[in-house]
């Protein structure tokens, strides 16, 4: 693997630790989620599923928010200009 990297000087390479979730953008956009649905109370699973599948497709229209999960992660070392 080290050879395969050397081999790319456009690839950076972060080593992780084995557990860190807060370098997972996906923890804080569950925890975002569940922070919402705490007064909710869905009578089904089908239901339950279906009020988290709408508050998944509401993020879509929210990108500063979700490009505020990845900064908090401090991964990514040169954002893209939009």
């Amino acid at each position: 693997m080290r050879a395969l990297i050397d081999t790319r000087p456009w690839l950076t390479v972060f080593y992780l630790p084995t557990y860190a979730p807060e370098l997972n953008p996906m923890e804080l956009v569950w925890s975002y989620l569940k922070r919402g649905l705490g007064n909710l109370a869905a009578c089904t699973l089908d239901e339950l599923a279906a009020i988290i599948r709408s508050r998944l497709k509401q993020l879509q229209y929210r990108p500063d928010l979700l490009n505020a999960f990845l900064a908090h992660t401090d991964l990514i070392t040169h954002p893209r200009s939009t």
